[in-house]
């Protein structure tokens, strides 16, 4: 597949025309194009550029979107899934990054920036890219393009890992998101830390979701993170001031009777609210985490390997999605589950469509 580009001729376009007029003539542009066809185009007055790009969806379709402002070092499409055709495919639909920061302070064993951040000389400490560099490339993003989108801001850090300092996500980046109506931030975390969060007072503007594991898994290989039902109360915090909040239950480990444990993390979720959705996923472990991994006593779980690494078997990721999924059916009627990074054949199993998948990342 050739993949070409070409910069929007803004010669063409008189100033008056505001961003919309620009994002239409970009689309229809590529319209008539074929998959990964892309084009760039700047409203006058902005400083940096947005490229759009022809991508698959998973109904198949060919649509125009978003694909990355500038140099993709701060704003970016995560497209690395390719479109699922067959039952090992991966499903994972692709997703707007907010790549404002590196790293965490929190030591989960199976951590993938363990591997992902290997050839930094600080690992997976926490490190602030240039501040006025972010700042500037969102306010492009949101000057510019107006379709609405999820920016997720820990998919390579913890969102809220700088709220104890003046680097804060709250008080540097949710003001520029509470300036428009278009766009959402997602916060995603381990983290109880909300007070600065709370005072932002951005329930239109924001997601935040809490990613949770079963009490004794905690325990054993979330080191650092606060315990989980410290992050249901901050979550239930949130929710009662009108935030809307999603939840990861990931990695679930198959460790002994798991099965009454996430039973007890869901009974004591739903017994402090109701989250919009949730999405559960299973342990998985490319070979670069495992390496760099400290305690490497869960790869013990891994017996089945995958284009995304390692994995628990099927019939055991199986098994355990099921068992979650009728708890969360029959004692709570709660249905709004999605599956992360999981193969075509466990959706088709799961009798749940992929096609209309909802997941943490996206709306």
């Amino acid at each position: 597949m050739i993949v070409q580009s070409r910069l929007y001729p803004f010669n063409e376009i008189v100033d008056e025309m505001n961003y919309k007029s620009h994002l239409r003539e970009a689309i229809r542009f590529l319209k008539n194009k074929g998959l990964g066809e892309t084009t760039r185009y700047k409203v006058p007055g902005s400083s940096l550029s947005v490229e759009l790009k022809n991508v698959q969806t998973l109904n198949g379709e060919i649509e125009s979107g978003f694909s990355n402002l500038a140099d993709g070092s701060i704003i970016t499409l995560f497209d690395k899934t390719p479109f699922p055709e067959n039952g090992p495919d991966v499903v994972c639909p692709h997703f707007v990054e907010l790549k404002w920061a590196n790293g965490c302070n929190f030591d989960c064993a199976w951590c993938y920036l363990n591997g992902t951040l290997r050839f930094r000389p600080c690992g997976k400490k926490p490190y602030l890219k240039d501040e006025n560099k972010i700042l500037n490339h969102i306010r492009n993003f949101l000057n510019q393009y107006n379709k609405p989108c999820i920016l997720n801001s820990g998919e390579l850090s913890d969102s809220l890992v700088f709220e104890y300092n003046g680097q804060a996500i709250s008080k540097k980046i949710i003001p520029l998101f509470k300036k428009q109506t278009n766009h959402k931030l997602l916060i995603l975390t381990k983290s109880s830390d909300i007070k600065k969060l709370i005072k932002t007072e951005a329930q239109e503007n924001i997601i935040v979701s809490f990613s949770l594991n079963a009490f004794e898994v905690a325990k054993r290989w979330e080191k650092g993170a606060p315990k989980p039902k410290n992050r249901i109360k901050a979550a239930k915090r949130l929710s009662d001031d009108g935030y809307k909040i999603r939840i990861r239950i990931d990695p679930i480990i198959p460790v002994e009777n798991w099965d009454t444990g996430y039973k007890e993390l869901i009974d004591h979720l739903f017994n402090n609210l109701t989250p919009e959705r949730i999405t559960i996923g299973s342990l998985r472990g490319l070979q670069s985490t495992i390496n760099n991994s400290k305690d490497t006593s869960w790869v013990k779980y891994l017996d089945d390997r995958s284009n995304w690494g390692k994995k628990i078997s099927f019939d055991k990721r199986f098994e355990m999605y099921r068992t979650i999924i009728n708890y969360l059916h029959e004692k709570y009627n709660y249905s709004e589950i999605g599956l992360c990074k999981e193969t075509v054949e466990m959706w088709n199993k799961l009798e749940m469509d992929y096609k209309k998948i909802g997941c943490n990342c996206i709306f």
